[in-house]
């Protein structure tokens, strides 16, 4: 199986239009574009049911104290763990691609709904991205974010990340997740069900040069 994106490179930077947020020399960072990239596949394995797709920085600090703290960096050897910017699952197999902005398009304040989706005729759901948790204390962004929501890594870490757009071909048409499921539920109910997988990589970081 093979999994490509017209939005950026395997291994090379993402666009800031792609990321929940970009630098400012001002203010430290701004709200960005936050449109989800295209991405294409093909060679999906026989017995596809349908397909599912995650994005994981696998690179955010497991301690927040000193995220976005002036004076204080975080080094590259703080302990990291996975952030989960999308979940999108029951993608038909008759899909070949996913175009740019096709699924967000903008930062929403409190989050997109959910967790079912219209694409044309079909019926996809998404799952509720870590910003949900992110945001739960936020006053002004506390809420249920489904979908895709962009890179915005901590501004003061040393440490570029890494966003993993993962595809999995499942035997299933329908991934076993009830209701307003979250990511991390939905990469669990794949175990068992996994054909064929493919992804790609890229970078993004908020961090001065």
């Amino acid at each position: 199986m093979k999994l490509w994106s017209d939005s950026f490179k395997n291994g090379a930077a993402i666009p800031a239009e792609f990321a929940f947020a970009e630098p400012d020399a001002a203010t430290r960072v701004r709200l960005a574009g936050n449109r989800n990239p295209h991405l294409a596949w093909d060679d999906i394995p026989p017995g596809t049911a349908s397909l599912v797709l995650l994005c994981i920085d696998g690179d955010a600090p497991t301690v927040g104290t000193d995220v976005n703290q002036e004076g204080r960096t975080l080094p590259v050897e703080l302990p990291r763990g996975d952030f989960y910017h999308w979940a999108l699952v029951d993608i038909p197999p008759s899909l070949s691609s996913l175009p740019a902005g096709a699924h967000a398009s903008g930062v929403t304040p409190r989050g997109k709904p959910g967790p079912i989706i219209a694409n044309g005729g079909t019926h996809l759901r998404h799952g509720l991205n870590d910003y949900t948790g992110w945001f739960a204390n936020d006053p002004d962004m506390n809420g249920r974010y489904f979908g895709y929501d962009g890179p915005c890594p901590p501004w003061n870490d040393e440490r570029v990340h890494h966003y993993i757009f993962r595809l999995y071909a499942i035997d299933v048409a329908v991934l076993p997740v009830d209701g307003d499921f979250t990511a991390q539920q939905a990469l669990a109910a794949l175990h068992g069900h996994i054909l064929d997988e493919a992804q790609i990589i890229g970078t993004y970081s908020l961090r001065s040069k």
